[in-house]
């Protein structure tokens, strides 16, 4: 099956951070097995802080348009203090826009979400408050989120199992629901 388009979303300022390099590792897994991709990473994120009835910058209509296209989502965040970022929360917040549409905000999508941490703790804690706002925004996560030790580098075996597993549930999913669909 063609068609199955998968958006990569997150990462950090930082450049080669490792929430953007899991994110990637994940999009490709998912592009290999016949997904159609589209990243977009933390610097097309830097947006003005999300508030209602404010024009639209270029970069949040470019988000608004891929997460409408897509038929799932992988999404990588820093874990900071137990949570994801600020920038990928307000990033999401501008899926306020999508409320009223037919499919408002990720209703039906299939979410992978991965947290980079410098620990396990703050790496579960964050994947848990990432699985919330997905769910908050009507997505569906997959069942594994994988949490990524950011002082274990370059990746070992089983976090690249985990993050390509994170990108063929995400298209696993998707192709489920555009066939029923």
């Amino acid at each position: 099956m063609t068609g199955v388009r998968i958006v990569g979303i997150g990462g950090t300022l930082r450049a080669e951070s490792t929430s953007e390099q899991a994110l990637k590792y994940a999009v490709n897994a998912a592009a290999e097995l016949g997904a159609e991709t589209e990243l977009i990473v933390a610097t097309e994120l830097d947006l003005p802080m999300y508030a209602p009835g404010r024009q639209l910058p270029a970069a949040a209509l470019r988000l608004l348009d891929a997460i409408r296209r897509a038929d799932g989502l992988i999404v990588s965040s820093p874990g900071y203090h137990g949570g994801i970022s600020g920038l990928l929360k307000n990033a999401l917040d501008y899926l306020e826009v999508l409320a009223a549409e037919p499919r408002p905000y990720l209703h039906g999508k299939a979410v992978g979400c991965i947290v980079a941490a410098a620990g396990w703790q703050a790496g579960a804690t964050s994947l848990m408050s990432l699985r919330s706002t997905v769910h908050a925004l009507r997505g569906w996560p997959t069942a594994l989120g994988a949490v990524v030790n950011s002082s274990a580098k370059p990746f070992d075996p089983k976090t690249r199992d985990q993050l390509s597993t994170v990108g063929r549930q995400v298209l696993d999913f998707a192709r489920a629901r555009v066939e029923l669909c």
